[in-house]
């Protein structure tokens, strides 16, 4: 069951017409920590929002290069169940990664944030990508031929809970952005500028809700 595991999980990187070099080696977990550290990188080296929004681009530059990977591994039907929830946990950290960086970009041309809070988010953001980025670590542990021998019960049941604990950080993450928008509103309101707020948060609500 482990084999066909990997099997399926090399089969779905190989989907593209890139090398498939390029694809084996490709592991998303690297890539979100990379944003992470771009993103701390990020906070302690901003001190106007206008310098944020500048510094920002090599978190999404980052974020970009790894998109194309997870679109890809979106487009492949048909795997086999166990083959199936690794795809749909790794989606997931896509999933978190997208919402940030989209939310976070928005929230950068947001007055209504001071540059203190808006480091804040960013802190709060990089901590939940953190957070699942360890889950994906443990799930390439399970599927590893080389991992501690285990029943096809026991795996797929290790590799549910992966799945259910990376949806749940994507949910927080989800919410997260929730209230601090709320709180962009909250002000706009008191200020009678909401209109304004519906309008620039429009696509980032269009695309994630």
């Amino acid at each position: 069951m482990k084999t066909k595991i990997l099997i399926m999980i090399c089969v779905t990187c190989l989907i593209t017409t890139t090398a498939s070099a390029q694809w084996l080696t490709f592991d998303p977990g690297n890539l979100a920590q990379s944003i992470i550290n771009a993103t701390k990188n990020v906070i302690q080296t901003s001190s106007t929002a206008s310098s944020m929004i500048s510094n920002f681009q090599e978190t999404k530059k980052i974020y970009d290069q790894g998109k194309e990977y997870y679109d890809a591994l979106r487009s492949v039907n048909n795997l086999v169940k166990d083959a199936r929830k690794v795809q749909q946990t790794v989606l997931l950290i896509g999933d978190i990664s997208d919402i940030y960086v989209n939310s976070f970009q928005v929230m950068m041309t947001d007055d209504n944030f001071t540059i203190e809070e808006l480091s804040a988010i960013a802190f709060g953001y990089t901590k939940l990508l953190e957070e699942s980025t360890e889950i994906i670590k443990e799930l390439k542990t399970i599927v590893d031929v080389t991992s501690l021998q285990m029943s096809d019960m026991e795996r797929m049941n290790m590799i549910d809970r992966c799945y259910r604990s990376v949806l749940n950080y994507r949910n927080l993450v989800n919410y997260f952005t929730n209230k601090n928008i709320s709180v962009s509103y909250l002000r706009s309101q008191r200020a009678g500028d909401s209109d304004a707020i519906v309008a620039l948060y429009s696509d980032v609500y269009n695309k994630y809700w």
